[in-house]
């Protein structure tokens, strides 16, 4: 978009939409920008319904259970926190954005962390965590961690299916042991035997992966007020 464009955009509404991936490992048959993909058409769907502006994506987020993986790249919580909070100064005291709706696909609390504590002058900044959600009945496997498993597999399958490579996927089941150990977004690494994922992609498609993203983008529309 040019200056003028955005001005435009702008002055119908203040706002901005800010998709944040992250560049990681979702075991052996996802693609490292999983969470990437997943909120960038996220963000695209809801700049269109909403009028509202959409920013480019920052990709990189915190997310240290992985980071041994080849390919994966992390930032620190307060590396990114700092990122954060510099873009969105630039573009509220540069552009006048007065309202910013921060999309993310990643359970890390130091993830979270670093975006829910943005600092601005004037204007608002939600948060929005799409795994949050309590998807209920649409998976097999409800409340089942989700590295890799049912609920990512099956959102590429539907959004980016030429990026997943389903004859690699492996199902790691976490036993009650494992779970006293290992809490998503809160343990320093993944199971011992884990391929890298956690959970069940055998049970996804992309039938499947499109309820799952109707539902996300209702239930974060839902969310969110018109001009």
């Amino acid at each position: 978009m040019t200056p003028g464009s955005v001005r435009q955009r702008l002055h119908e509404r203040p706002g901005m939409v800010v998709p944040v991936g992250t560049t990681e490992q979702h075991g052996p048959h996802l693609p490292l920008g999983c969470d990437t993909v997943i909120v960038e058409h996220l963000a695209d769907d809801l700049s269109g319904r909403f009028g509202i502006l959409r920013a480019p994506t920052v990709e990189y987020g915190v997310h240290a259970p992985t980071r041994a993986f080849p390919g994966g790249a992390t930032l620190r919580r307060r590396t990114l926190h700092r990122v954060m909070n510099e873009l969105i100064e630039s573009w509220e005291d540069g552009a006048g954005v007065r309202e910013f709706i921060i999309l993310t696909a990643q359970a890390s609390e130091a993830h979270l962390e670093a975006l829910s504590t943005i600092r601005t002058d004037q204007a608002t900044v939600q948060v929005i965590d799409v795994f949050s959600l309590d998807f209920g009945s649409l998976l097999e496997r409800p409340g089942a961690p989700i590295q890799g498993g049912e609920l990512d597999t099956a959102l590429l399958l539907y959004l980016a299916p030429e990026l997943v490579q389903m004859d690699l996927a492996q199902d790691f089941a976490i036993t009650p042991e494992m779970l006293g150990r290992y809490r998503p977004g809160h343990s320093r690494r993944l199971p011992q035997g884990s391929p890298g994922s956690v959970g069940f992609p055998s049970l996804a498609s992309a039938q499947k992966g499109e309820l799952l993203y109707r539902f996300i983008l209702d239930r974060v529309s839902s969310s969110l007020t018109g001009p």
